[in-house]
């Protein structure tokens, strides 16, 4: 390159820049950096400083570049031979150096400060140097205390830890949470959420879409969801708190994704939920014992029975009584009576069948002829059907028509069977569970005496 071109006069071909030797961009890139960095020469003069040192020490470059070590300035002078030993000391070592010292600021304060060092090679290899890094030691425990939270979270948790980034598919996740979600670790990162969860997933996603955009909400929320997992799917309550995490970098907040946090609640929600039905279900009771008592017709006191116990329990209920009266144990087969039901249309109270005595239509093996021959209550169900077929189940049963689930209790008073109770659910409920039955058969027991005292009243001349 000719002299004209290096200097930037003009030739032939123009006005020319002059060249520049990469000493700005070095410039630029120990200005912009996150910690405080200085260099020394081989005899231990500074050579660079960037603006880090500067803001936390308060020198600046110019009045830092060429001094002689820290004596006097940067380090008390009864420190500086200390200090400036263990800086140096790393041309003669290899690797990396971390040491912990005071510094002093341009004010006359002291900084404690966390140092690594290393050598600086020359062209032939040698040492011509030391640079040093340097950060606050209470920001360097910071962020060591950060990276150790981070570590422990996704390694030891005692509770789910999962980062979704901002496509919402996991990105990160702890061992806790792949247990959790019935795959591993590596298994789940990357796939959508609707992959791992059968149910549940739009309320997720929706929360997770809600933090991105929001912030985290103010209190953890308790989310029920189904699992897939390798030995089926799983029902359970999570509760769960989000985090937005933004990048630290950036001028303006950028969202990095949601850190979502999660514990398995599902024994402890499914215990409270099984003592608040058990206090409902006895508050009823007594409710309905009470309103009992005021009847003076032991036929209506039955029907109270009935109509409290349906409060969400079920959705209709048919009582069906012996033909002739009771029925002692061991005898044959015997013909039912409709005595009482619920409307099939509107809800109200539930009404006398009247007094014609025709018997029900009841086919052999029907769940109230069960219950009649068993002496205990019987559960059935339409099962996983098509609404058409769940009809046709329920009308062969002479049930309303939307009946998907159905549970018979007997009806049994001084050693005889006088009846049956019958508790219709639509689909929109669950099917009857061991505890129902438990509570129909308390029911049963009140219908039953009221219905056996308004037997015998008749039959009094």
């Amino acid at each position: 390159m000719s002299a004209s071109r290096r200097s930037g006069t003009t030739d032939e071909l123009g006005p020319q820049e002059p060249e520049r030797d990469g000493a700005d961009l070095l410039a630029a890139l120990l200005d912009g950096m996150d910690a405080a960095l200085c260099a020394f020469d081989a005899d231990g003069v500074v050579t660079h400083w960037n603006r880090e040192a500067e803001r936390i020490l308060g020198w600046t470059a110019e009045e830092a570049v060429g001094r002689h070590g820290f004596a006097g300035w940067a380090v008390r002078t009864a420190d500086a031979e200390e200090v400036e030993g263990r800086l140096l000391s790393a041309m003669r070592s290899p690797g990396r150096q971390v040491h912990e010292f005071a510094l002093l600021t341009k004010d006359g304060g002291r900084v404690l400060v966390r140092t690594q060092s290393a050598a600086v090679p020359g062209p032939d290899g040698k040492p011509a140097g030391v640079y040093c890094a340097f950060s606050e030691v209470h920001a360097q425990i910071d962020l060591e205390r950060s990276i150790a939270l981070s570590e422990a979270l996704f390694d030891d948790a005692s509770w789910g830890v999962v980062l979704v980034d901002a496509d919402l598919r996991p990105a990160v996740v702890n061992a806790h949470a792949a247990r959790a979600l019935g795959t591993g670790r590596t298994a789940v990162l990357g796939r959508p959420l609707g992959e791992l969860l059968a149910q549940g997933v739009e309320e997720l996603e929706s929360a997770l879409t809600h933090v991105l955009a929001e912030g985290a909400p103010p209190a953890p929320a308790e989310m029920w969801v189904t699992v897939r997992t390798a030995e089926g799917e799983q029902r359970r309550c999570w509760r769960s708190g989000f985090l937005r995490l933004a990048s630290p970098l950036a001028e303006e907040p950028v969202p990095l994704g949601v850190g979502w946090l999660f514990q398995d609640v599902t024994e402890s929600k499914q215990t409270e939920q099984e003592a608040a039905l058990l206090r409902f279900r006895a508050n009823q009771l007594h409710r309905a014992a009470r309103a009992a008592a005021e009847c003076e017709d032991p036929a209506e006191a039955a029907s109270v029975h009935l109509d409290f116990a349906l409060a969400g329990f079920a959705d209709h209920a048919l009582i069906d009584l012996v033909a002739g009266g009771a029925v002692p144990d061991g005898e044959g087969p015997v013909r039912l009576v409709r005595a009482a039901a619920t409307p099939s249309g509107a809800p109200g109270p539930s009404l006398p069948a009247g007094r014609a005595g025709l018997p029900v239509r009841y086919t052999e093996g029907h769940p109230a002829l069960q219950c009649v021959e068993r002496i205990g209550s019987v559960r059935a169900s339409a099962g996983a059907t098509t609404p058409e077929r769940a009809r046709e189940w329920a009308v062969a049963r002479q049930w309303p028509a939307d009946s998907v689930h159905a549970l018979c209790a007997v009806l049994r008073s001084r050693g005889r069977t006088l009846g049956v109770v019958t508790f219709l659910r639509g689909a929109s409920r669950t099917q009857f569970e061991r505890a129902d039955a438990t509570y129909a058969e308390d029911v049963a027991v009140r219908i039953a005496t009221a219905l056996d005292l308004a037997g015998v009243l008749e039959r009094r001349p």
